[in-house]
């Protein structure tokens, strides 16, 4: 964060300084809302949650070198008391924003957000000092936070943003005003919680509703192949710049392709030229991500070339999506488990059945270990049945069902599909599903796992790989 004053943060803020001996003093490091995150000259935010309070460690952050507490209620210690710490944490992220006037790219959409992010920010990165979301902290703390993370030197802000209901993203936009707008699609994620896919069309639209004027320099980077996604420029007074594999998209890509491993291929096309892209990622859905990821840089000056050689170089930066490791007796472990909706769980099936062949090649067999797909409303047994009917179709070897009901319609799905009722498996949790796959795989089998972050299948992968510590802060 830049360097403010205590008292700079108070009058930004409206709070009131209590147990301040010099109001100067500069906040010189990160804001933090973890007291073990603290560095000297932190300001530590104190929230508080469900089953810990932030009040409650405020001395150990200063102790720690903390310049002060962001607070709601005075705490020993200096201190910031504000009515409400998570509307003044947003109001100090708009005021550095402005400050700084960085170009603040944000993006939403139902599926692939996270990993569209990670590619912008790669991308982005390679042309000019970039801040960007860390993992998914995409709601109304984790954005302010990234935010806070610019410096004098920053010149992109890439944000991620969620929404669970209406006027959520409307609300993130008045935190970091943005000057480019990405939507990727318009899903079933959450559909259970919004009611239908044209209430998420318009949640997700509050972000282009909410940039500046064309004439202001704002940009809506918009999904050509998604006609909902498409139609949104209708909502929007900023210039729109379309991306897929439509012939009208701005930035397209022709002559798509899989490597036998798995990774797509195609050829970017934008205004300044065409270039051959090979992705690091698996599952073909990644060209969508990656073409929307040209499209923002294109728009902030980005040759294709440029573009082409950033995407192909880019990686997974957020754990437990597409991660994929091969462990030294050939068995590979797909770990996808950070969250699941139909779209991104009909994506990593395809990306499954892709390295399939290779895997057959060597004599191996696909394992799809799927679990619940959360807050599908009434259209959860649907999707599941249609899920595990996919992964036949798609001829994986086996589907490996966990858990309860939703699990059992994965199953079911997969049962009815099938030819000899052999194709799929139920069982009850995730050591269950450790215990067969540990019995069953050999070398050349890739296995895919799977299923709503709630569900905590990434035990399944990290067993599998001997790592089941690195699941223990869920």
């Amino acid at each position: 964060m830049i360097a403010l004053s205590l008292a700079e943060i108070a009058d930004i803020t409206g709070g009131r300084p209590h147990d301040i001996p010099d109001p100067s003093v500069r906040v010189s490091g990160p804001v933090v809302i973890d007291s073990r995150q603290v560095e000297a000259g932190s300001l530590f935010a104190a929230f508080e949650g469900e089953h810990v309070d932030g009040h409650d460690y405020a001395q150990r952050a200063v102790a720690a070198g903390a310049a002060a507490v962001l607070a709601a209620r005075p705490v020993g210690v200096p201190a910031i008391v504000v009515p409400d710490v998570e509307k003044a944490l947003g109001a100090l992220a708009r005021a550095v924003v402005e400050r700084l006037g960085t170009d603040v790219v944000a993006l939403t959409g139902s599926a692939g957000k996270t990993s569209t992010k990670d590619l912008i920010a790669q991308v982005l990165q390679a042309h000019a000092p970039t801040v960007w979301t860390p993992g998914s902290l995409n709601n109304e703390i984790g954005l302010p936070l990234t935010a806070l993370k610019a410096t004098g030197e920053t010149r992109h802000l890439v944000l991620e943003m969620g929404a669970r209901g209406i006027g959520h993203i409307a609300y993130l936009t008045g935190l970091t005003p943005p000057r480019i707008g990405l939507v990727l699609n318009v899903g079933t994620a959450h559909i259970g919680e919004f009611g239908g896919r044209e209430q998420i069309a318009q949640a997700k639209g509050e972000l282009v509703e909410a940039l500046p004027a064309e004439a202001e320099g704002g940009i809506a980077v918009l999904n050509a192949d998604d006609p909902l996604v498409r139609a949104m420029s209708a909502r929007t007074k900023a210039r729109t710049v379309l991306f897929g594999e439509a012939e009208d998209a701005e930035i397209r890509a022709t002559e798509v392709r899989m490597t036998p491993g798995g990774q797509p291929a195609f050829t970017l096309h934008t205004p300044t030229g065409c270039s051959d892209v090979t992705l690091r990622l698996y599952g073909e859905h990644h060209v969508s991500n990656a073409l929307a990821a040209a499209a923002v840089a294109h728009v902030l000056g980005m040759s294709a070339q440029e573009i082409a050689t950033a995407l192909s170089g880019a990686g997974t930066l957020s754990r437990w999506r597409m991660e994929v490791t091969e462990r030294a007796d050939g068995v590979t472990i797909v770990n996808d488990a950070y969250n699941a909706n139909p779209e991104s769980m009909r994506a990593a099936l395809r990306a499954l059945a892709a390295m399939g062949g290779t895997a057959r090649a060597n004599g191996g067999r696909t394992w799809a270990v799927l679990g619940p797909m959360a807050e599908l409303g009434d259209a959860s047994l649907a999707e599941h049945d249609a899920v595990g009917r996919l992964a036949v179709r798609l001829n994986v070897s086996k589907l490996v069902a966990v858990g309860g009901r939703e699990a059992s319609w994965l199953q079911l799905g997969a049962y009815n599909e099938g030819s000899w009722g052999e194709e799929s498996v139920l069982v009850s949790d995730a050591q269950a599903a450790v215990d067969l796959l540990r019995s069953e795989l050999r070398p050349g089998d890739v296995v895919l796992v799977k299923a709503s972050r709630s569900i905590g299948l990434e035990r399944v992968a990290l067993a599998l790989l001997e790592r089941e510590g690195e699941g223990a802060d869920r």
